[in-house]
């Protein structure tokens, strides 16, 4: 009986294979799914983590992109009860409907080409999910935990601290994968709020001003936000319109977000 062909990783999908086992070990020790705990994988590849997460006795839906893994994912693990595959596009599941009340806990290795776009589509599901674990580009890693005043400040992060608790775990080297990457890798814990610490009155007011602000980081926010806000009353908000949109923390910008709906009413 001839053996399958290896699964080659695709570029297109941005497939890099991890293969370190202490690597796989410490991912599945931050998670700690528990027994009877819903888990979804986002790009589970071969089942590098899979494996690990499913001997936790948690019950672990994936979803993968590649029908060409699929019948690899369920010749090694079709066979277990906890366990259930979903072959299509993270970016158009419908987490919530797969939740159906529960809260889910988010793994996985993202594709680095469209981890911003998969994480911003996460966010709108935060109500249905505990938390998730991504390893992701290290340069995305410092995006989603950079502070005001840091060069990788900007819309992503913001997002993500309005929703979550962003923390930073620990770096992954390219030699860990097959294919090794050019890019240092890291994982990332988002633990979704109950109640945002700083409510703005709509949401997508906040993700417009942002979007305006950091158009052009490198101008003052009186430039940035003209046709959205005046000066005037950028200073009635005891924020200073000469600064650079790097300089505001959440809260200001939620203050902004909140002064350009009052406004509009």
């Amino acid at each position: 009986m001839l053996s399958p062909t290896p699964h080659k990783a695709r570029k297109r999908f941005g497939q890099n294979f991890l293969h370190d086992q202490g690597i796989i070990r410490h991912i599945v020790r931050s998670v700690s799914p528990l027994e009877n705990q819903r888990v979804l994988e986002i790009g589970p590849g071969q089942g590098a983590i899979t494996e690990s997460i499913l001997a936790t006795g948690c019950q672990l839906d994936v979803i993968e992109l590649d029908r060409d893994l699929i019948p690899i994912l369920e010749g090694k693990f079709g066979a277990e009860h906890n366990f259930r595959i979903h072959q299509g596009d993270a970016l158009k599941f419908d987490i919530t409907g797969l939740a159906a009340g529960e809260k889910l806990r988010v793994v996985g290795n993202l594709p680095y080409n469209i981890s911003t776009p998969l994480i911003f589509h996460l966010l709108t599901a935060h109500d249905c999910i505990a938390d998730m674990h991504f390893m992701l580009q290290k340069e995305v890693v410092d995006r989603l935990a950079a502070q005001p005043g840091s060069k990788t400040y900007g819309r992503l992060g913001i997002m993500a601290q309005y929703y979550c608790e962003v923390e930073s775990l620990f770096d992954v080297p390219p030699e860990a994968f097959t294919p090794r990457p050019k890019v240092q890798s890291a994982i990332v814990r988002l633990t979704p709020y109950e109640k945002p610490p700083c409510p703005a009155n709509n949401v997508e007011t906040l993700q417009m001003v942002l979007r305006s602000a950091f158009n052009q980081r490198r101008k003052t926010l009186r430039n940035t936000l003209k046709g959205v806000i005046d000066s005037e009353a950028i200073a009635g908000l005891s924020i200073d319109p000469s600064v650079r949109p790097e300089q505001l923390g959440l809260a200001e910008y939620v203050a902004i977000a909140n002064a350009v709906d009052n406004s509009s009413e």
